[in-house]
């Protein structure tokens, strides 16, 4: 009788032990449960409870709950929280160099940018993201942004005077300004309403997003302006990251590839199928010819190589 009540004893200090070695990682991002991006998101915390036989929960916080990226960046530098999701190139703000990735039509699709990301200038920003306290663990795809507006856009003369929706980054809002249209910055939990009551004519991201967002509700058009391959970053506390055993961060890049995938293939296959659904839903789809747009960024690409020397913009695509 006494051995088994050792036994048992025994069984609940192991119990508990486990138990108290349990950690819950909380992951910010400013997409809702409708996106690809959340679906990935939640595919990875289940992956990880998984892999890790429930060593590893994650909470998750959608919808800019926590605030925009770059206060959510901010709190995984602080430690306040443990990981967030958010565009790539949107990290221009503390890392100037990524304006050079960003710029529009520099990357021609997702596959280029992941080469360009694992190749030896991503390598570079890698460094530098070590630098402000916090480590990529992925790139997600997270579409090939394209233009809406509240009228047809045939050529790039059709933007001319658009009050065009842009994040608050440099690069878009460059973009903005070359191909003619003026940029409204806005957030990005009120484009919706911006595009309702005319605050602004039009808006830009990938086909995914407007169709999660229901942009297509308060917009006419939509124009394959195919100017910026977006993509989102997995990125934990680099503190975090470091503290973590070897087999820790085994479990967390299972689960953050597991996640990639499902958010990669919903895009892919929502990117393939939405331009039927938008004109069933009454928008006018045009393809304008994109190299007027392209010929419009060289001013831009001109700056960027005042601000970081001749060829950098030609060292990003150099394999």
């Amino acid at each position: 009788m006494k051995i088994k009540h050792l036994l048992i004893g025994s069984a609940m200090i192991l119990g508990l032990a486990t138990s108290a070695q349990a950690r819950e990682l909380t992951l910010g991002t400013q997409d809702n449960e409708a996106t690809p991006v959340y679906k990935g998101a939640a595919e990875f915390a289940q992956k990880l409870k998984e892999v890790s036989g429930g060593e590893f929960t994650v909470k998750l916080f959608p919808s800019a709950t926590l605030g925009d990226f770059k206060a959510m960046v901010q709190q995984v530098q602080a430690g306040e929280l443990d990981m967030v999701i958010t565009g790539y190139p949107d990290m221009s703000y503390t890392i100037p160099e990524l304006k050079l990735i960003g710029a529009p039509y520099v990357v021609s699709d997702y596959q280029q940018l992941k080469e360009i990301i694992s190749g030896p200038w991503g390598q570079k920003m890698a460094g530098k993201f070590n630098e402000k306290g916090m480590q990529v663990l992925d790139v997600w795809y997270y579409g090939t942004r394209q233009t809406t507006a509240n009228k047809p856009v045939n050529s790039i003369d059709d933007m001319k005077g658009l009050r065009l929706r842009t994040p608050n980054v440099p690069f878009l809002i460059a973009y903005a300004e070359a191909v003619g249209a003026t940029p409204a910055p806005v957030a990005f939990p009120e484009v919706y309403l911006a595009l309702q009551t005319n605050q602004v004519d039009a808006q830009e991201n990938p086909l995914t997003t407007i169709d999660a967002m229901k942009f297509y509700e308060v917009q006419s058009s939509v124009a394959l302006t195919n100017h910026f391959v977006a993509s989102s970053s997995v990125m934990i506390g680099k503190e975090l990251w470091d503290s973590l055993s070897d087999q820790e961060k085994d479990w967390v890049n299972a689960a953050i590839a597991a996640g990639g995938k499902l958010n990669n293939e919903l895009i892919q296959k929502g990117e393939a199928e939405l331009l039927d659904a938008f004109k069933a839903k009454g928008l006018t789809v045009t393809e304008p010819d994109l190299a007027p747009f392209r010929a419009a960024m060289q001013s831009y690409y001109d700056t960027l190589e005042e601000e970081f020397g001749k060829g950098a913009i030609a060292e990003v695509t150099a394999e």
